[in-house]
């Protein structure tokens, strides 16, 4: 069993992305924490600065950081649940994802990730990245799991 951390910048409203974000967080058996955070900044460099600090805050030294990126690698969902798998061989258990705000992340915050993802070349609203994140993390969890939610 994995303890998954998703620290991201801006709240989501209640819409339809909200509904399924919820949605997920039910499917999930996983303990799930997602951490929202906000920066008050007007000018967009404070801002990231901002956001880039109270990233930093959340970070667990002892967990696996995966941090949504451009710059990340694309893999398909088999490849994440192997990585998954192998991070629990090692004995790692908690998993942090970070998704950024809108001008994306600063060095400070990848260097300090384990792995850089990507979920394409696209640019995607926050809101729809963590639905696809949550999407990603629950059929992770039904591979390992031996259930047929996934098929290749």
């Amino acid at each position: 069993m994995f303890k998954i951390d998703i620290i991201c910048i801006a709240n989501i409203k209640n819409n339809a992305f909200a509904d399924l974000i919820e949605m997920y967080k039910k499917r999930i058996h996983w303990p799930l924490n997602i951490i929202a955070l906000e920066s008050k900044h007007k000018d967009p460099r404070k801002c990231r600065e901002d956001e880039t600090q109270k990233i930093l805050k959340h970070i667990n030294n002892q967990a696996v950081v995966i941090a949504l990126d451009e710059r990340g690698k694309t893999i398909p969902s088999m490849e994440l649940s192997k990585k998954f798998e192998n991070y629990a061989h090692e004995g790692h258990n908690h998993i942090q994802f970070i998704i950024g705000g809108a001008d994306g992340l600063l060095p400070d915050v990848r260097q300090k990730a384990d792995m850089l993802l990507s979920f394409g070349k696209q640019t995607w609203p926050h809101a729809l990245a963590r639905v696809m994140l949550l999407e990603q993390i629950y059929r992770t969890q039904q591979i390992l799991s031996g259930h047929p939610y996934h098929r290749e």
